[in-house]
């Protein structure tokens, strides 16, 4: 194989994107769309949150959780004289949850049998589960305030992410989504092209190798994947501020791996389709597994075991977990040396079967 003739291709591809302004507009726009629409969605905590107050309690207990309570900004606390008339707040949308507090709770505190009725509407797990916490830490800064002592205090020292917030968890994520779908779309869309207009039939019948072609796309699109991933890096400091603990270059690194991993992918996938609006069906088998199993949301423990070995199957999983060990946990490529061995492997696999493809066609 020669470089120079992969070269070549890889010159003409960004030739013919100066005169195609709508994909130019994909490659800048999608990824900073992609990072600046999710990092709205999902920087936010739980805010304003109504609920409704029941205080029946005698004594100054149940008055100081409350105190405490509105001071989080989690909810927002509203007031009704009885239990029935706060339910009914519930049932018609009015409020999240409903806090009661019984007539004898300060005088049952001492008797270590007191109870705080919770009422929720938990069809918004996120937002009852804040609730939940917000009433906790209302209890424990009440205990405080009367000098009594918290039997069980946690020590949390992080060992890696410390001040991290969720958006630095997700950014990683969302930076292996999108180069990976991105980039795994245009090369098929762009392959495709190819073949309907009969250019990939000259390039067949000239003296360049499949091996020569399928390089040249590697090297143009792995540069396009390397431009997003550098987008996405400054919406997500700019705009979000992220920390980045570790070295950004080795994030580059793994992008491109996980680029040429795409640019692969979509050149094998290209085989099986003849033109754009068959390679559009290709959509769903791309997106929806890597948006469900490759770890971006939620962890890969928190997938069931059953279906959980499929996640291992994707190469996002590894191009994830490797960008969240750099950025968030700073580690170098000695600690992520594995990830980047699996994602070569990948890229190794789907070229040889891409240049496989084109020779069969060929034949």
């Amino acid at each position: 194989m020669r470089i120079s003739r992969a070269l070549a291709i890889t010159k003409r591809i960004f030739r013919g994107l100066r005169h195609d302004r709508r994909t130019v507009a994909l490659i800048v726009l999608a990824p900073i769309l992609a990072m600046t629409l999710f990092g709205i969605a999902f920087s936010g905590e739980v805010e304003d949150a109504d609920i409704v107050i029941v205080n029946l309690d005698t004594g100054p207990l149940a008055q100081h959780i409350v105190d405490n309570l509105e001071e989080d900004t989690t909810v927002r606390i509203t007031y009704e004289e009885n239990e029935p008339d706060a339910i009914k707040r519930i049932e018609n949308g009015k409020a999240w949850a409903v806090i009661v507090f019984a007539d004898d709770f300060s005088q049952s505190v001492t008797s270590g049998k007191a109870r705080i009725g919770l009422r929720a509407d938990k069809s918004n797990v996120s937002v009852s589960s804040a609730i939940v916490v917000a009433l906790k830490d209302a209890m424990m800064k009440t205990i405080s305030d009367l000098g009594g002592d918290v039997p069980v205090a946690i020590d949390d020292t992080p060992v890696y992410g410390e001040n991290a917030e969720f958006i630095d968890f997700f950014v990683p994520g969302i930076m292996a989504f999108a180069v990976f779908m991105l980039t795994t779309i245009l090369t098929l869309l762009s392959f495709v092209g190819e073949r309907t207009r009969g250019t990939l039939e000259r390039l067949k019948a000239s003296p360049m190798k499949e091996s020569e072609v399928v390089a040249g796309y590697a090297i143009a699109f792995g540069l396009i994947g390397m431009v997003q991933a550098s987008l996405l890096l400054i919406v997500g400091t700019v705009g979000f501020d992220i920390t980045i603990v570790g070295n950004p270059f080795l994030a580059y690194l793994i992008v491109t791996l996980l680029a040429l991993v795409s640019v692969s992918l979509g050149i094998l996938l290209s085989a099986a389709a003849k033109r754009e609006a068959q390679a559009i069906q290709f959509l769903p088998l791309i997106i929806l597994p890597t948006f469900l199993l490759s770890g971006i949301f939620w962890p890969l423990e928190a997938i069931p075991n059953f279906i959980r070995w499929a996640s291992y199957l994707i190469p996002p999983t590894y191009g994830v977990e490797a960008m969240r060990s750099v950025i968030v946990r700073g580690w170098g490529i000695g600690d992520i040396w594995m990830e980047l061995v699996i994602l070569f492997g990948f890229a190794l696999v789907f070229l040889t079967l891409s240049v496989k493809s084109l020779q069969i066609s060929k034949g």
